[in-house]
């Protein structure tokens, strides 16, 4: 059972991983993203997820750098994931890639690096220089991001170590119960980014029927569906009560009958690009 914000999954080579973190999608350089991942490590969050395409890294690593002192806790206390764009996928090209977020961070690793999107014929290249970044030390855990099944099934045949993290698009809209199933079955942990949907389901009468029910908030009842479903959860907020809401999700646990009717929201409906067709 998940009961606090620091509570970890365990990773297939035994790193641990926050189940619930703080996403920076969208927010730009600046005060305001500074502040916000500055007050998530305040409140007690310990995983940080950003990405070279948001071009945020350096807010990120300043954020980090005051959150941990005004925390009074260590950078091994820190889960920090970051991932390698499109434009920069291929084995040279993906290291000089990760020696650039690593700079704009101010870190001396990462956490967890990812593949972005599973750009045909380069995610292969970019791959064996993930695995090159975990042996060489300089990344605790790598994985991938929007990867289907068929995408996994493909760098497996060729793969020395297996992702150990799938990031997707995952909200009660696109439950990706087979991915899940596929992903548990080959001990790959799956997370959600936009678990929220980017607030279009926050007015759904379903949930805000479950929502009344709980005394909590649709946000908090879509959030603890995601930790006990058993995916990990890095929904984004710059608002301070926001990012405090966001995370008391750990003081009650979902019925089965309601996870079950959360389940059946499912319409197969994305708000990001779809991993089979995108032209990025």
């Amino acid at each position: 059972m998940i009961k606090t914000l620091q509570d970890t999954t365990t990773l297939q080579n035994g790193v641990k991983m926050p189940w619930f973190g703080l996403g920076v999608f969208k927010v730009e350089e600046g005060p305001e993203l500074v502040n916000a991942v500055k007050t998530a490590i305040k409140y007690g969050y310990r995983n940080i997820d950003t990405a070279a395409i948001y071009e945020n890294e350096t807010g990120v690593g300043e954020g980090i750098k005051e959150g941990m002192k005004a925390a009074g806790i260590s950078r091994n206390e820190l889960f920090v994931t970051s991932k390698v764009w499109n434009a920069d996928l291929g084995y040279e090209s993906t290291l000089k890639a990760f020696e650039t977020s690593l700079n704009k961070l101010g870190l001396d690793y990462l956490d967890l690096y990812l593949i972005h999107w599973p750009v045909a014929e380069k995610y292969k290249d970019a791959w064996r220089a993930l695995e090159t970044l975990y042996k060489a030390g300089k990344v605790k855990a790598i994985g991938v991001s929007n990867f289907q099944i068929h995408h996994l099934e493909d760098l497996l045949k060729v793969a020395e170590i297996k992702p150990m993290i799938n990031q997707v698009e995952l909200h009660p809209r696109l439950t990706q119960k087979e991915l899940l199933s596929y992903c548990l079955k080959n001990n790959i942990q799956l997370e959600a980014w936009s678990p929220l949907m980017q607030g279009q389901i926050l007015e759904l009468p379903e949930l805000k029927k479950i929502a009344e029910k709980y005394n909590k908030t649709v946000a908090q009842i879509i959030l603890r569906w995601d930790l006990q479903n058993g995916i990990v959860v890095i929904p984004k907020s710059t608002k301070e009560h926001r990012i405090i809401e966001n995370a008391d999700v750990f003081d009650f646990t979902l019925s089965d009958v309601d996870m079950a009717a959360i389940d059946a929201l499912d319409q197969h409906h994305r708000v990001g690009p779809d991993p089979d067709n995108f032209d990025f």
